[in-house]
């Protein structure tokens, strides 16, 4: 069997698409995979160190900047020229695209090729690519049920929920202490998001220094570009900062409560886990779309959810205790949480694909 996969621009696209093909690998012991992204995102370094063959293309998001978005029709015609290339030597049975603009002239020239095609779509709102080639789809799969609403398509549309969920409870737990944390002690976990917030870290800021006196730790993770930041900040002694996790899955099995933005991969992960979360979405997404994800998870009244714009470092340290020392509500939660959990995810995905290609 062979595959061709592309999603790109960040961990939210990119660690699903990786999941999908570790099932399709565990699946298929002929199978040959091929992987299309980017020739200038992080999926260009992360995806051959998984000794995945990758071909890039030049293609660039579309902005204010008219010029540029000139330049960016040429490169779009050019790497579909250039995946129709590669799909006429390669060959796929399907082709597969999990989110990110890369996607577009990948799926587009699958469809004029009459390859079987299929896409993911993490979010609660979808992602203009994925809106946009959701017409060249035969099959696509969602991670929130009210994503279906949004698609024009003929294709099918499947519940899937999110192939990172059950990644995260096969990862192997990390040592608390490899990063200065007391085994002793409970832990919060307060995670930025994989490029990081700006605008999150400055009103963390008030939060970090309130647990001063407390007797639980907490490890705030950055985000690499937002590291400098906090370099040069004061904070008490039961507060460690770190710009980047590998393993994040792997520290989170440590948490007894975790203060997360809702990207559709950190909510799955923490589903899968089963952590009692409170969730700040971030409001510089497409479409708000984090708000969304969040609001379809604390509906449900698995989750906790505060608005950035309504953030409260008393509020939230006050959350945080009562979800620390309250068993009872600690345990309202967890049952609500475990209502949400799908960890078959890719094992849906790779039946799916495997019957519409038979």
């Amino acid at each position: 069997m062979k595959l061709i996969v592309s999603a790109g621009g960040s961990l939210g696209h990119i660690n699903p698409a990786l999941a999908i093909i570790k099932k399709f690998q565990e699946k298929e012991k002929d199978l040959e995979v091929l992987y299309i992204g980017t020739h200038n995102r992080m999926e260009k370094d992360l995806i051959p160190k998984e000794n995945i063959p990758y071909q890039s293309i030049e293609i660039y998001g579309f902005t204010k900047n008219m010029k540029q978005n000139l330049k960016n029709v040429k490169c779009i015609l050019e790497a579909e020229k250039k995946c129709v290339r590669i799909m006429k030597e390669f060959r796929p049975d399907v082709v597969i695209g999990v989110g990110g603009y890369v996607t577009y002239p990948v799926m587009k020239a699958a469809h004029k090729q009459h390859i079987k095609t299929f896409i993911h779509e993490q979010n609660s709102i979808p992602g203009k690519t994925n809106r946009v080639i959701a017409k060249y789809a035969d099959l696509i799969g969602v991670t929130f049920l009210h994503s279906k609403s949004y698609f024009k398509t003929k294709g099918r549309i499947i519940y899937t929920g999110h192939p990172s969920g059950v990644e995260a409870l096969l990862k192997p737990k990390l040592s608390k202490k490899d990063f200065g944390l007391n085994e002793n002690k409970k832990l919060v976990i307060v995670m930025a998001g994989s490029l990081g917030s700006g605008s999150l870290n400055q009103k963390m800021k008030e939060f970090l220094k309130r647990v001063e006196s407390e007797n639980f730790e907490v490890l705030y993770i950055t985000g690499n570009a937002h590291f400098h930041e906090f370099m040069n900040e004061s904070f008490p002694k039961n507060v460690i900062i770190k710009p980047y996790i590998e393993n994040l899955a792997g520290m989170l099995k440590n948490a007894d409560v975790v203060i997360s933005r809702a990207g559709a991969a950190s909510l799955f992960e923490l589903i899968a886990l089963e952590i009692p979360s409170i969730i700040i979405p971030s409001p510089n997404v497409a479409y708000n779309h984090q708000y969304y994800n969040a609001l379809e998870v604390c509906e449900k009244k698995a989750f906790i959810m505060m608005e950035e714009s309504n953030f409260d470092s008393k509020i939230l340290f006050d959350q945080v205790k009562e979800l620390l020392n309250d068993k009872l509500k600690r345990y309202e939660y967890i049952k609500e949480i475990k209502k949400l959990s799908v960890l078959d995810s890719s094992e849906i995905i790779y039946k799916e694909i495997k019957g519409m290609i038979s």
